[in-house]
């Protein structure tokens, strides 16, 4: 978690986090309030030793913070727990549970307390509902969820691809591109009444009934009807599009709330046309539910269902959205509606991939990261996954100094330790941190001797005091400077205390997918594969990635054997450049290539796309190595959007 959720990235995402919202970007703050929450609960979990030493319960607190953070910024406490349990944590006991709970339930008194807007409500866009719904309307908010299913697969499909030219055009000039950003989106945005406001203040409009007083803008007023509808159909379209290019730049951006604002616009234009529909034949046999002296449809509530579809959509949340939507209008009629419209939305986003742009975000960086939500049935052992013979410390007599070169020629992550290379008994395990410290600090606390060795076992620290003992008697007085440089300072270095004795090991023969779990409920970093006592190899989470990856390769290869056939989503046959999103994708490609920069490039990055090299060893590769170098980012993108 260095560099992710530390006291720096804090401070520098307060700041910021401001200044982009002020700035008019198509980005929200609620995302990056809880990764505020989570940064907080990190950096005060470390001045207690109980969480400080204990990467388990360190996540049990950073789940807690989170779900506080989703409540302060939707004024949902139990929408925030049950966020933390479906899209934050790997592992979620009962006692985790409760401490969340009362972590969100302690954040939202707070933010009560405080009254923010000054009106008693804990978020600008809370609204009531008083009339209830027909059934007639089903068929409406069914449209609303399709919708929603839709706009969450285009905006992460185009997004990814956004990405990749981010990365392979805009990394170097990120301030240069969120201020055109901020240029591009106030150009676009001021001369539409619902673009032009807020994205809080635009869904508190829109959410809103006609009764009552409130009126934006005519948006009430029948003689104003088909200008406001034409209004919100710009305004789905052009925020979309904002959405797509803002999300990802270098600034603390959310998503959230623009996607809530596209689905509130969206809704309100289904709501109104609706609304229309029912003053055009109000005597249809399809409005007879409707009673004479009341408003039989709330374009408002259209509003409310949209913003909730659109979430789901982007996120593929189903039971917090729910929840959290609940919570804000306190509507017990609208419980079986947004029920149903998150569903459908779930049903159509599955029908373009798993996993919502959180997921796929993780995936495209080349994280390693098992989703708690997907299910593997691989039928092999870990054994068929594992790097095998990876290199290991001899418990005693190693050198420091080639402890040192293999600490600066390489970027392995730790090192087993076997009692020898000859019989690799497993006795522990030392990652790379670790190591690097031990050295440092022995060389702070004295001079070590050029045939310096290091001890990792305590047997081997007792047994090299009594060689030491034994042989002090027959030592002689140098008689030369090289004797004098060799027998100053200490021969031996005891690491013990740093090297782990009892590592998480495996069996062989232990199915792939319990070690897939056991790094997704316990979170090691590495598991140790032994037989009989002797090392057979080691598995990451990267090499499940990997194996996981090399086996959807396979079926796809397999699948592009088989004759095509047409599905949703699938491919019908054509050439991807026949295809309207290839020609546009191959557009911004041209654009990128003309930038003024792209002509003064390092030679380097004008070097041919390389393949991912599966056939490395684990512990040569970097922490990022599941992902290709950026020359091959498009191709990556590629790849992730047909898995």
């Amino acid at each position: 978690m260095k560099g992710f959720l530390g006291a720096w990235t804090l401070l520098i995402k307060s700041i910021a986090l401001p200044l982009a919202i002020a700035s008019g970007l198509s980005v929200g703050k609620e995302g990056p309030s809880v990764h505020f929450a989570v940064c907080t609960g990190n950096v005060i979990s470390r001045f207690f030793s109980k969480y400080k030493q204990n990467a388990s319960k360190t996540r049990e607190v950073l789940t807690a913070t989170a779900a506080a953070g989703v409540a302060v910024a939707f004024g949902s406490p139990i929408g925030g727990v049950l966020f933390s349990l479906e899209e934050v944590a790997s592992y979620f006991p009962l006692k985790t549970l409760w401490r969340s709970y009362f972590c969100a339930l302690v954040a939202t008194g707070v933010l009560a307390v405080m009254n923010p807007f000054r009106t008693g409500q804990l978020v600008m866009f809370q609204v009531q509902y008083d009339r209830t719904w027909h059934f007639f309307e089903l068929i409406f908010f069914v449209l609303i969820g399709v919708f929603g299913g839709l706009y969450g697969a285009f905006v992460i499909k185009w997004n990814l691809r956004v990405q990749a030219f981010r990365k392979k055009y805009l990394s170097q000039h990120a301030v240069m591109e969120s201020v055109v950003l901020a240029l591009i989106t106030a150009i676009l945005c001021y001369p539409n009444m619902f673009l032009k406001i807020n994205m809080t203040e635009m869904m508190e409009i829109l959410f809103r009934e006609c009764e009552g007083g409130h009126d934006y803008n005519g948006l009430c007023e029948a003689k104003n009807r088909w200008s406001i509808v034409m209004s919100l159909a710009v305004a789905t379209i052009l925020r979309i599009f904002l959405v797509i290019i803002s999300y990802g730049c270098k600034v603390p951006a959310g998503i959230f709330v623009p996607s809530m604002a596209i689905g509130a616009s969206f809704g309100r234009f289904v709501g109104i046309l609706v609304q229309a529909l029912h003053e055009a034949y109000p005597k249809s046999q399809f409005f007879a539910s409707c009673e004479p002296d009341i408003p039989c449809i709330t374009p408002g509530t259209y509003a409310f269902l949209g913003a909730g579809a659109a979430l789901s959509g982007i996120m593929h949340l189903t039971i917090s959205v729910t929840v959290i939507m609940f919570e804000l209008t306190g509507a017990l009629n609208y419980i079986l509606p947004t029920m149903i419209v998150v569903g459908v939305t779930k049903a159509v986003s599955d029908c373009f991939g798993k996993g919502g742009i959180a997921d796929r975000m993780i995936w495209s960086n080349g994280f390693p990261f098992l989703d708690n939500k997907e299910d593997h049935v691989f039928n092999v052992p870990v054994s068929q996954a594992m790097t095998s013979d990876p290199v290991s410390l001899p418990a005693s007599d190693f050198p420091v100094r080639e402890a040192e070169h293999l600490l600066s020629d390489n970027k392995y992550q730790g090192f087993p330790i076997v009692d020898d290379r000859t019989r690799k008994t497993l006795v522990g395990y030392i990652g790379r941190t670790e190591l690097r410290y031990a050295i440092n600090r022995a060389k702070a606390e004295g001079p070590l001797s050029p045939t310096a060795k290091c001890l990792f076992t305590k047997e081997a620290a007792e047994a090299s005091v009594t060689r030491r003992a034994s042989t002090a008697s027959h030592l002689h007085a140098p008689e030369t400077f090289d004797d004098i440089q060799t027998n100053t300072g200490a021969d031996y270095v005891d690491f013990s205390r740093y090297a782990d004795h009892t590592p998480l090991t495996v069996h062989p023969r232990l199915a792939l997918e319990t070690v897939m779990e056991i790094f997704k409920k316990m979170g090691p970093r590495v598991i140790l594969v032994e037989h009989r006592g002797r090392l057979m190899g080691l598995v990451t989470v990267k090499d499940c990635l990997k194996y996981q990856f090399k086996v959807e390769a396979e079926e796809q290869a397999l699948a592009a054997t088989s004759p095509p056939q047409l599905a949703l989503g699938g491919s019908n046959g054509r050439s991807s450049g026949d295809t309207l999103e290839e020609r546009l994708w191959n557009l911004l490609q041209r654009i990128g290539s003309i930038l003024p920069w792209q002509h003064t490039q390092p030679q380097q990055q004008q070097q041919p796309p390389r393949r991912r090299d599966t056939t490395v060893p684990e512990q040569h590769r970097d922490a990022t190595d599941i992902a290709p170098n950026e020359a091959d980012e498009t191709d990556a993108m590629l790849e992730l959007e047909e898995r």
